[in-house]
């Protein structure tokens, strides 16, 4: 049986290679090129998606939210210059999920998280892992937005084109 927490979560990796894939081909200046939207910057979304992964990674590795918070929350004013660092910052973090899964977690192992702007919750590593890819996807969008606001096309990312770009299974 497939993995489907697992399997969204590689769908979220290759769908943030596919944008920054999209920014390469932009002029440079795109990336920190003010918009009036959610965030001020290209760059700073991307800040944002990445600070909340590496949050998440840490949680679903073992770390209590509020230290992963306390420790990921930062790297959200950590501005980089450009997208080639964004594209080695994401795929070395997609490395490390990857590597995780790979271990063999148990995605219906409950936690308990002890948010501090939200509460004490319980889930499951499964609930987070989706969660983690619908955040990445959420703020994609933003940057479809923003860059449509900057005279840009997107691309398109969506888990339909990521299914399609997948080898077909012998199996049907």
């Amino acid at each position: 049986m497939k993995n489907y927490p697992a399997e969204m979560l590689n769908y979220h990796f290759w769908a943030s290679q596919t944008i920054l894939g999209r920014m390469k081909e932009l002029p440079a200046a795109v990336l920190h090129q003010e918009v009036n939207t959610s965030f001020p910057t290209i760059a700073h979304a991307l800040n944002h998606i990445y600070a909340v992964d590496k949050t998440w990674f840490m949680v679903l590795t073992g770390a209590d939210m509020g230290a992963a918070l306390q420790e990921c929350m930062p790297l959200s004013g950590r501005i980089l210059e450009t997208v080639d660092e964004y594209v080695s910052l994401f795929a070395e973090l997609a490395g490390q999920y990857n590597e995780w899964l790979g271990s063999g977690p148990d995605a219906e192992q409950a936690i308990t998280l002890n948010n501090p702007y939200a509460g004490i919750r319980e889930t499951t590593l499964a609930e987070i892992m989706l969660h983690t890819a619908n955040h990445g996807s959420y703020h994609r969008g933003n940057i479809s937005t923003m860059l449509r606001q900057l005279g840009y096309a997107s691309t398109m990312n969506d888990y339909a084109l990521y299914w399609y770009r997948q080898p077909v299974s012998a199996a049907l």
